[in-house]
């Protein structure tokens, strides 16, 4: 019935989980994005399948009350910020529908799914970004990829990241430009500056600068150290990590301080935590405080538990906690990570915790040689979410009481239903909103045997 090229006239009724919106033309379903529940639309097809078309806004022939003006000059090509264009209240909504839905449509799941926990911040809330380095049309760009491409998008001043970092990325353009270092061509594999990745740390105000390189040095980084000190007094560690790989994984394995320390500090949950290039930690401090607040609700804790802390990265989830507990022992598979971890217990005073560097099966086994059973088991595995052998491993260790914390709803409803198939029932679920004006959004859900 329809061709690319099409103009079609339609109304949008949803937003899927990738932030396009969805109208329908006689049943025809019609993805596009930039848009919002309510919009009146001209849309152009511009790709046509069996059952469904995407198509591109030609004309806004009646706003959605949800729209708001984009604040953004990258908004359109950059494609982070994929909900910037609707209010934060209406974004609550979309996410807390998602979550609902995934855990309805996927996992089967008829838990109360909680009203979603805004975040306090929906803007400069981002500690951490990687900016990708190349040379594009002569230019030598620092900001995001583009949406579905590795081209880069010039930008310095993304609003989710603190003001902070603009400065010290146009310092690193300026030094880059002044002693023509090269710059990293990832077609052919060659150029020296990959990527520039940031960190700070709001409680203490300290910010790390990490220059990604395809080498072993860095020529005349004494004069890039001295601007970047002379610009922003706040930088407190400068450092190299060094990547040779072919490959689109951002860091490598080898970190070399230039100046400064080796880690920064800062504080979650009244725990301070040092953080390393290499350490996981979420990028947004003050929704994480609401998150893991959350967890330690949903694992009733009376300080008589063992409680296991899977995933357990720098050892945020479970030191957090662990003033509630009997004993802690954290299982992470990431040497540097464990080691992290250890050190924030020692420097917390807290001596009721351990780490194991192991997958869950072994920390299983090692649980099972000593003769200990968890009372608790939290688990925050990556976006992809826990492979069989994980849930397996847990559910045979026999805790009371499972927590799991996800970033994804939709692996995450799956892996519930995996766990239900295993004698464990969920018993509430509740977002929390820890990426604003994207499409992402965590979830904490528990289970009980």
């Amino acid at each position: 019935m329809y061709a690319k090229n099409d103009l079609v006239e339609l109304s949008i009724i949803d937003i899927t989980d990738e932030g396009n919106g969805v109208g329908k033309i006689d049943g025809f379903a019609v993805f596009v994005p930039g848009t919002a529940v309510d919009d009146r639309l001209r849309v152009k097809l511009v790709k046509i399948q069996k059952n469904f078309a995407y198509g591109i806004v030609e004309e806004i022939l009646s706003p959605s009350p949800d729209r708001i003006p984009v604040d953004c000059r990258v908004y359109r090509q950059c494609g982070g910020c994929s909900l910037r264009h609707i209010s934060y209240q209406a974004e609550l909504q979309i996410k807390q529908n998602w979550v609902e839905q995934h855990l309805k449509r996927i996992g089967g799941i008829d838990a109360p799914v909680l009203p979603i926990i805004g975040s306090p911040r929906q803007d400069g809330y981002r500690n951490k970004a990687q900016y990708p380095v190349r040379m594009e049309d002569g230019e030598l760009r620092l900001g995001m990829f583009g949406k579905r491409s590795h081209r880069v998008i010039p930008c310095t001043d993304c609003r989710l990241q603190p003001s902070e970092f603009e400065s010290i990325l146009k310092t690193i353009r300026d030094f880059c430009l002044e002693w023509k270092i090269s710059i990293y061509n990832e077609e052919k594999y060659s150029g020296l500056l990959r990527h520039v990745y940031l960190r700070s740390a709001q409680a203490t105000g300290e910010i790390m600068v990490c220059l990604v390189i395809n080498g072993v040095s860095l020529p005349h980084s004494g004069e890039l150290v001295d601007r970047l000190r002379t610009v922003c007094p706040s930088v407190a560690s400068i450092v190299l990590n060094r990547n040779r790989e072919k490959t689109n994984v951002i860091l490598g394995q080898h970190c070399q301080t230039l100046w400064g320390k080796d880690t920064i500090a800062d504080i979650l949950c009244g725990v301070r935590v040092n953080l390393s290039p290499l350490s996981f930690y979420q990028v947004n401090r003050e929704g994480a405080e609401q998150l893991y607040r959350v967890a330690e609700e949903f694992a009733g804790l009376t300080g008589r538990e063992l409680l296991l802390d899977l995933y357990c990265g720098a050892g945020t989830i479970g030191l957090s906690m662990a003033h509630r507990v009997r004993e802690l022992i954290g299982v992470e598979i990431i040497p540097q990570a464990v080691e992290n971890a250890r050190r924030n217990a020692q420097e917390n005073g807290i001596t009721n915790a351990r780490f194991l560097c192991d997958d869950a099966k072994g920390a299983a086994a090692s649980l099972q040689r000593e003769g200990l059973t968890p009372d608790v088991v939290v688990l925050d595995p990556p976006r992809k979410g826990c492979v069989p052998e994980v849930l397996e491993a847990v559910s045979g260790m026999n805790p009371d009481r499972i927590v799991m914390v996800s970033c994804n709803s939709a692996t995450l409803a799956r892996d519930l239903a995996a766990l239900r198939t295993l004698g464990y029932h969920t018993v509430k679920a509740q977002p929390v909103d820890m990426f604003p004006r994207t499409t992402h959004v965590e979830c904490v859900a528990l289970m009980t045997r």
